[in-house]
């Protein structure tokens, strides 16, 4: 049997690159001669994450599009061309059997040339609202991954298979942790503990709200505590305030690299609603606040919440109203059990588990050696 050939393309941001490593790890294991070309955009993080999960990567010189006027934005043009021409040229080239697209810059190109070369090609659609880019690739797509119900509004039907979204498999084991991970933190077992996770750069609107709250916090030190992951550009921003209230019920960390044990140890977590860190907190099946980030493409980050918001899956916050609405929603939650106890089973239910070996597999019957 000849060695199989499977180009992916996906990044910019973790929640397209780690997706489109777990599914090549997840044929890798099925099809060890698997021969794999990540194809990503120069100057993002894939062109180093890639390397560092031991694939080979292509960089294409495509940038997005600005909100605001911009000289780059007049480039754009050409710099589609160009990707467009060196993405023929990759597949011409690297031959592969199929082409998996996860989202981001580098997805466009490169999956129009494989479907125009006749390659099969997979799509991986994180979010509730797909963007513009997986709405036209899915018109030629063999098959569309997607990770909520309802996207027939999107994509044609035949197409679809609900697997969830691919995640790290060792940042959603947090059975038998708990009791590890509150000595990890220095946590009291006797209070709830709250995790604030915005993001793996933080966010500075959910840091102020809690900042313009810390006095109050302090004063609820009878029960609860907070882990707080601030992001390392506005770490130094919060960890002053912190040192002006001393609230000893407050950990303040610029970065988390042990999340299994960050939400081993949540009673309740604050998020941004990517769709990665909503598909980890669904495996994990805590309680969650989501705020989502409004200037997320096409506001998909809203839409993931409101998914899980209308299945009473989770309560969501928008940005705009954390001053006021945050600190009383995270001590209403606590307060209830009983309601707790509701939105750790409802989100469990949208939980795909195995979800890359499931699009692996797909990947796999789809490709054509």
């Amino acid at each position: 049997m000849s060695p199989l050939k499977i180009i992916i393309s996906g990044g910019g941001t973790g929640g397209h690159i780690y997706p489109a490593i777990a599914i090549a790890d997840a044929i890798k294991e099925q099809r060890p001669d698997t021969e794999f070309l990540f194809v990503g955009a120069k100057g993002k993080m894939e062109m180093t994450k890639v390397p560092e999960a031991g694939y080979k990567i292509e960089g294409l010189g495509i940038t997005g599009i600005k909100r605001s006027l911009s000289f780059s934005n007049l480039l754009f043009p050409f710099k589609l061309l160009k990707s467009s021409w060196r993405a023929r040229q990759i597949i011409k080239e690297f031959k592969p059997h199929a082409a998996v697209g996860t989202g981001g810059y580098a997805s466009g190109p490169t999956l129009r040339a494989a479907a125009k070369a006749g390659v099969p090609t997979i799509l991986q659609e994180q979010n509730a609202l797909p963007g513009i880019t997986n709405r036209l690739l899915g018109k030629k797509a063999e098959r569309i991954c997607v990770a909520y119900p309802g996207m027939e509004k999107y994509f044609d039907k035949n197409k679809i298979l609900l697997t969830g979204n691919p995640v790290r498999k060792k940042v959603v084991n947090i059975e038998g942790k708990r009791e590890k991970a509150l000595q990890h933190f220095g946590q009291n077992p006797t209070l709830k503990t709250v995790l604030v996770v915005g993001g793996s750069l933080g966010s500075l609107n959910i840091n102020n709200a809690l900042i313009n709250n810390l006095e109050t916090i302090k004063n609820n030190a009878g029960y609860l505590q907070m882990i707080w992951q601030t992001g390392e550009q506005t770490f130094t921003h919060v960890e002053k305030a912190v040192q002006k209230h001393k609230p000893q019920n407050v950990k303040v960390v610029k970065f988390i690299n042990e999340m299994d044990l960050a939400y081993a140890a949540a009673d309740l977590i604050i998020s941004r609603a990517g769709a990665i860190a909503v598909s980890e907190i669904s495996l994990v099946q805590k309680p969650v606040i989501l705020v989502p980030f409004p200037f997320a493409a096409e506001n998909h980050q809203k839409r993931n919440a409101e998914a899980l918001q209308k299945r009473k899956a989770a309560e969501m916050i928008e940005d705009k109203d954390l001053n006021e609405k945050l600190l009383p929603e995270i001590q209403r939650l606590l307060q209830d059990d009983d309601l707790r106890a509701v939105m750790s089973r409802n989100i469990a239910d949208i939980a795909v588990y195995d979800s890359a070996d499931i699009i692996a597999n797909e990947v796999l019957k789809t490709a054509q050696p």
